[in-house]
């Protein structure tokens, strides 16, 4: 594989041109889920010809440029820039104005292959075992309720499977009567070792009733009826690891993390360094780097698609969709004015404010543009250099 010399700001290497050309060769390897195959569909065609788009013209000095539709696919690489801030710009009106603390709540090593056989039953068994247990230790030791927002990732920096659920959660919470607030001032939510005795607990016990429903039927390490509870028996034994960071002391900062892991993922173009026809190196961690073949690069990525529908970022107590009521006592409480809805914005509107980019107006003269519609092309796609609009 080559590559057009890049624009400022755009990525040298694409992750659909490495679907698009060894995509063939992992699937007669491998066998892929309907849903990881309709990602690499999506991501090999995303802002190429093959989904249409529109040509702007500038009637002034002769300027054309194609701009090719985005697949919206949320493992697409190309496609989160937007959602994003659209979605930081949600939270940001109804974070509350205190310190926040990062939980990061991990999966065992030993899940992981049931996480891979079973999905939904597993993460959801993460989630609701993280959340019970933030708000069972918020309610008997600070007798208040606690808001968090809870991402899910399921990589490591070099895309191996590694699932966690990382929660951003109030120093404090709103008392039961409604009419007080409890703010912490401790320098840690709470003790790690009771996180992992609960988190622990709970999600054997999610997975036990899943067991007992057949969700995991088929999981070939089960054809052995004795090994679940086998397995349930060494998990007991673990150390589950649960890592807590001191707070972020104010509401801003907390948004901008978040902004960073939301929607996030496994791997952006930025990240690859070079590609062949053989290998695939990408960064990892600081100066880090990472060297697979294409077909294992690619086997690795689609490891990270979840199941159609399911939820990734959750929010719990205060931060409920249900608590509206809450949070707006909450905000009494600490003395902030009643949540505000964010203005809502054209994608134009948005990437100006993300790039300084006046998609609208001629990169050369300055003139506004004309745009004429490109109807879905079945021929190949174009290079990235003309196919990309913002990477």
């Amino acid at each position: 594989m080559t590559a057009s010399p890049a624009k400022a700001g755009r990525a040298r290497f694409d992750v659909g041109q490495i679907v698009r050309e060894h995509r063939a060769r992992l699937e007669s390897e491998h066998r892929l889920t309907r849903e990881q195959k309709r990602v690499l569909t999506d991501i090999g065609q995303c802002r190429t010809a093959a989904l249409g788009g529109h040509l702007d013209t500038c009637r002034s000095c002769g300027y054309e440029h194609p701009s090719y539709n985005s697949c919206r696919n949320r493992h697409c690489p190309k496609c989160q820039a937007l959602a994003q801030e659209a979605w930081i710009e949600k939270r940001r009106a109804q974070l509350l104005d205190l310190g926040h603390f990062h939980v990061v709540f991990t999966l065992p090593a030993q899940l992981r292959p049931l996480a891979q056989h079973a999905p939904e039953e597993v993460y959801n068994a993460l989630f609701r075992a993280a959340s019970s247990t933030l708000l069972e230790l918020g309610q008997s030791h600070f007798n208040a309720t606690l808001g968090a927002t809870f991402v899910l990732h399921t990589w490591t920096r070099d895309l191996r499977f590694h699932p966690h659920v990382h929660a951003i959660v109030t120093s404090g919470g709103l008392a039961r009567d409604g009419k007080s607030f409890y703010r912490h001032r401790g320098r840690y939510l709470f003790s790690v070792v009771a996180m992992r005795k609960l988190l622990c607990g709970k999600v054997l016990a999610a997975l036990s009733r899943g067991y007992a429903t057949g969700a995991f039927a088929g999981f070939a390490d089960f054809a052995d009826p004795a090994a679940f509870a086998r397995l349930v028996n060494r998990l007991k034994e673990l150390k589950w690891n649960v890592y807590a960071k001191a707070p972020f002391r104010k509401s801003q900062h907390v948004v901008d993390y978040l902004g960073r892991y939301t929607h996030r993922v496994g791997i952006a173009n930025s990240r690859l360094i070079d590609v062949t026809g053989d290998r695939v190196v990408f960064r990892t961690k600081g100066d880090g780097l990472a060297e697979v073949a294409p077909v294992e690069f690619l086997r690795r990525l689609v490891q990270h698609v979840l199941p159609d529908g399911f939820h990734k970022i959750r929010h719990i107590g205060l931060y409920a969709s249900s608590s509206h009521e809450l949070l707006a006592l909450a905000r009494e409480q600490l003395g902030m004015p009643p949540a505000e809805s964010p203005p809502r914005l054209s994608w134009e509107e948005r990437l100006l404010a993300l790039t300084d980019r006046e998609v609208r107006r001629c990169p050369i003269c300055g003139a506004e543009l004309a745009r004429t519609g490109l109807p879905r092309s079945a021929r190949g796609p174009p290079e990235p250099s003309t196919a990309e609009m913002l990477s």
